[in-house]
């Protein structure tokens, strides 16, 4: 769960990807409960906290513990106070239980060691009407990213999530590089 390894820094990164204009296409709102599995220094984490609001409340986990303090260090910085940030693998942690309104995959579901394991603490996670998002690199080959052979397609990413018990309710383009699948609990 390295995401930050694929690409350049945040300002080169948001010239192709727009964390809120993802995080509000996915219907994340004021007051949500928002679950950032594979967090990293925040790229969608941050943008969540602020978005969710006083309200709201972003859980975040990563194995990287230097990224979990650094993410840490700028949520201060930004007087938010609505994190709730682990170091852990996502196999092994529930963050909550039944509280969120999104799980969320921001471009590390290929880096899980046993994804199904991951489905199944993601539905456990969930409220009964909450999703699951799969923000993930397209199996393409591209100049920067992880390397294909390790990426998920979408048609076996949409197979692994449906395996785990999940409907997928849509599988769209998210600009040039990604796809998303927005899955529910069935």
């Amino acid at each position: 769960m390295y995401p930050h390894r694929y690409f350049g820094d945040e300002t080169e990164r948001r010239k192709w990807q727009n964390p809120e204009d993802i995080l509000a296409s996915i219907g994340l709102r004021h007051g949500s409960t928002f679950v950032d599995l594979g967090c990293g220094e925040g790229f969608f984490a941050l943008p969540a906290a602020k978005l969710v609001g006083e309200d709201g409340k972003v859980y975040g986990l990563d194995i990287d513990g230097e990224a979990i303090r650094r993410l840490k260090q700028k949520a201060s910085k930004e007087g938010l106070k609505n994190l709730c940030l682990t170091v852990g693998e996502a196999e092994e942690t529930l963050l909550c239980k039944k509280c969120a309104d999104i799980v969320f995959f921001g471009i590390v579901f290929h880096d899980f060691r046993d994804p199904l394991r991951v489905l199944s603490n993601a539905q456990k996670m969930l409220k009964p009407t909450g999703r699951l998002i799969d923000l993930d690199w397209k199996k393409e080959s591209m100049k920067f990213g992880p390397p294909l052979q390790i990426r998920f397609s979408q048609t076996r990413a949409s197979s692994l999530i449906q395996s785990a018990g999940f409907k997928i309710k849509t599988v769209r383009k998210t600009g040039p590089y990604h796809y998303a699948i927005i899955a529910a609990l069935q």
